[in-house]
């Protein structure tokens, strides 16, 4: 293995992963900007630490290294005309392109030390911060009401999204909402400035100047050679044939399983309502099936002259074990498939399992009813404390980045 990056599956012990310890971003959510940051309510900070703090313990104590976000991004930025850039970029992206706001942030941030300016950014930046007087019309007019000059990214500990491992290297994501664009950012330059990461041989699959949407939620990889994504509120049908191209054409995958799911913000991303967790194992949320049990398949292989061919199917299960090879899948279902049940535990992620060895699992204590049907089917359950979490709506995988898996013995 020469590469940092190497994840050729789903389930493979979980040897290096990637984090983002919730910050001063969640605490400048505020009723009123909730619906912009993509919020429905505000996490209380100190004890969504504490509860991330033991998810990361249990990483640990399972054997696996846990990085964080902030600091390798920090050490990326050693250099001063690489922290300079940075700055440059992130004021860019947030709005400011040139003119006296501009130069004032710049000057604020380069004024930090490098760990204070990352935190800073992704914080966000309120106006009082900075001693600014505006002096132009345009500057007068600003919304006077809303209180910060760059926006906070309480999204930010959901890691999967803004970039996702696949092989030996990874997608760096144009994101679907504006709001969480900047995300990404932070790992381009980790990918291209770190020690441990740059001029490594990273394929970087996809990066975040694609014209299509795309997030880390609906990227699975199943197998060494198989994909699975999803069709859904945040990634496209053209960004996924565009990544499959990509794939076919430079790594050894050859099969992509595109999953169409509802539009919904209860599951916003394929790993909401479906993962993986053993060689023949899967969670699932019933709502992605029609009342026939079926649900919108495509199949992508490499076709003649490098383009793609594409099959439909409609039976999830069966699907599965055509392309893993398996004569028969273990499907459970969030909340044992009562209704009721299932609509609660999927509201706060019950399908949303991060596997860190096979049949091992992480997963929200609150969903006890979820977590006893993988008991009962062999999974071994490490539940991670979630009450103030949970309130982002996302789960263990969605908060987690592994960078470094075990291959699978076959």
């Amino acid at each position: 293995m020469t590469s940092p990056i190497h994840v050729n599956s789903e389930i493979g012990k979980l040897k290096s992963v990637i984090l983002h310890r919730p910050g001063h971003e969640v605490e400048n959510i505020t009723p009123e900007i909730m619906p912009r940051l993509l919020f429905d309510d505000i996490p209380y900070l100190p004890i969504a630490q504490q509860e991330h703090d033991h998810f990361a313990d249990i990483l640990r104590d399972a054997g696996s290294k846990v990085l964080y976000l902030e600091d390798l991004t920090a050490e990326a930025l050693a250099d001063d005309s690489v922290k300079e850039s940075f700055i440059e970029q992130m004021l860019q992206e947030s709005g400011y392109k040139s003119g006296a706001v501009y130069a004032a942030l710049k000057e604020y941030l380069l004024s930090m030390p490098t760990k204070d300016m990352v935190e800073k950014t992704m914080a966000g930046i309120r106006k009082e911060d900075i001693d600014f007087k505006p002096r132009t019309l345009a500057e007068m007019s600003e919304d006077e009401d809303y209180p910060f000059l760059t926006d906070p990214m309480p999204n930010l500990y959901f890691t999967r999204d803004p970039a996702a491992s696949i092989g030996d290297g990874l997608t760096i994501n144009r994101m679907t909402y504006a709001i969480r664009r900047r995300e990404s950012m932070y790992m381009e330059y980790i990918i291209a400035h770190h020690p441990d990461f740059a001029n490594k041989g990273i394929h970087v699959w996809r990066d975040r100047y694609c014209k299509t949407r795309m997030e880390g939620g609906d990227e699975q990889v199943l197998s060494d050679h198989v994909m699975a994504i999803g069709i859904s509120q945040r990634t496209s049908a053209d960004a996924i044939q565009d990544l499959a191209s990509t794939l076919f054409e430079e790594s050894k995958f050859d099969t992509v399983l595109a999953v169409k799911i509802p539009h919904s913000h209860a599951m916003m991303h394929l790993d909401t309502v479906f993962t993986m967790v053993n060689y023949d194992q899967f969670t699932m949320d019933a709502e992605i099936l029609d009342k026939r049990g079926e649900s919108e398949l495509y199949l992508l292989h490499p076709g003649k002259d490098g383009g793609i061919k594409i099959e439909t199917r409609n039976k999830l299960d069966k699907t599965l074990c055509e392309i893993l090879g398996k004569s028969e899948i273990d499907i459970m279902f969030t909340g044992n498939g009562d209704p009721i049940v299932a609509a609660r535990e999927q509201w706060n992620d019950g399908s949303n399992t991060l596997t860190i060895a096979p049949g091992e699992v992480v997963t929200y204590d609150r969903n006890y009813v979820s977590n006893e049907v993988l008991r009962k089917h062999g999974i071994k359950v490490h539940e991670t404390t979630s009450s103030e979490l949970a309130r982002g709506r996302g789960g263990p995988r969605c908060m987690s980045m592994p960078i470094v898996r075990e291959d699978l013995k076959n």
